[in-house]
């Protein structure tokens, strides 16, 4: 692996100055652990030959290799923006210092600078995103009042923040509220780079469900193809689909229901499980669909609460059971859940 890099490094002076060859070694410069000179070297190759169609192409497709699609829909989410927006209106105060975990675009960070912080401290683990931000906020203006630190949540130290933070914001939960590793982030920054009774943006998180109908709409398991069984490949499935909340094929069959919660602010939390009963309205029972509910403050809400026409940067997530229900108005299916702080499981009791 010494002898590899030893070789790559050797050869920055040979391509340099040529796009095409510079972008070569900048694809391979991230695999010994040098992606921040690869993002580099790919800057400098497209400010080489701005008009070079290949040139373009194989740099933006360097630039965005594992840089998450949804970055580009969850800021396209007007009434997510419009309650964090609130929300850090209503926490703060002149001179505060904020701290955002996972920077993005940089929206919320700038959020927090207009609404009149003195200081915006916001980190960013992937350096391609965090170079865009930084980007985004010095042409918006507020560059003099946010800094993006090129560093994991956990890696932070007091002097990337100046000392404890007033207020600390992120937007670090997924389609099932924990993947993205929410819990352990607050874990370690609320007592370590908060103030004590500091503001939390958001508060609280509550994964919910419902019982539900899909219609038939979910793609069903491999059998009969072309006369060859194909059955034993449905046990590499996932057993649960991801789908638009407002998708057409969602038929609720229950009042939707709390299944876990998280105060943001006071960790640790350790996994969990639990057994609920859920009462029908009645009707055919496919599965159980799950979603996210945010409290902001005491004030300021957001639900991604599926349903025809219901709109989120946020899906929702169905769990097929491995057949039908067909139920009665209030008969009570029992569905069990567990939680192991970084994913969701639900399945039919």
């Amino acid at each position: 692996m010494r002898d590899r890099a030893r070789e790559l490094l050797a050869m920055q002076p040979i391509v340099e100055g040529k796009p095409m060859a510079m972008l070569a070694l900048a694809r391979q410069l991230p695999a010994i652990g040098q992606r921040a000179l690869a993002l580099d070297m790919i800057r400098r190759a497209l400010a080489l030959a701005p008009s070079d169609g290949e040139v373009r192409a194989l740099a933006t497709e360097l630039l965005s290799d594992g840089v998450h699609t949804w970055h580009f829909s969850i800021v396209r989410d007007e009434a997510r923006n419009r309650v964090y927006d609130t929300a850090l209106r209503n926490a703060i105060f002149p001179g505060c210092t904020v701290l955002e975990i996972g920077t993005g675009t940089g929206l919320l960070a700038m959020m927090a600078a207009r609404a009149g912080a003195a200081r915006v401290i916001t980190c960013e683990v992937d350096p391609a995103v965090a170079a865009a931000a930084r980007d985004n906020i010095a042409v918006n203006g507020f560059a003099d009042r946010v800094t993006v630190v090129n560093k994991h949540s956990t890696r932070l130290e007091l002097g990337d923040v100046g000392g404890q933070a007033d207020i600390l914001v992120s937007e670090i939960v997924s389609n099932d509220l924990l993947s993205e590793g929410a819990l352990p982030a607050h874990e370690d920054a609320v007592p370590r780079l908060l103030k004590p009774g500091g503001a939390v943006i958001p508060v609280r998180g509550r994964i919910r469900i419902a019982l539900m109908d899909d219609g038939g709409a979910a793609q069903p398991d491999l059998g009969l193809i072309d006369s060859f069984d194909l059955s034993a490949f449905n046990r590499l499935r996932r057993p649960y689909r991801d789908i638009p909340v407002g998708s057409p094929a969602i038929t609720l069959r229950s009042a939707a229901t709390d299944l876990f919660a998280f105060d943001f602010a006071n960790g640790p939390w350790r996994g969990d499980r639990c057994e609920t009963r859920i009462a029908s309205q009645g009707g055919r029972v496919t599965g159980v669909v799950q979603w996210i509910a945010l409290d902001l403050d005491d004030r300021e809400h957001y639900e991604n609460h599926p349903g025809p026409g219901a709109a989120s940067c946020w899906g929702a997530i169905f769990w097929p059971f491995a057949r039908p229900v067909m139920s009665a108005p209030g008969e009570y299916l029992a569905i069990g859940a567990c939680h192991e702080r970084n994913r969701v499981r639900i399945w039919l009791g």
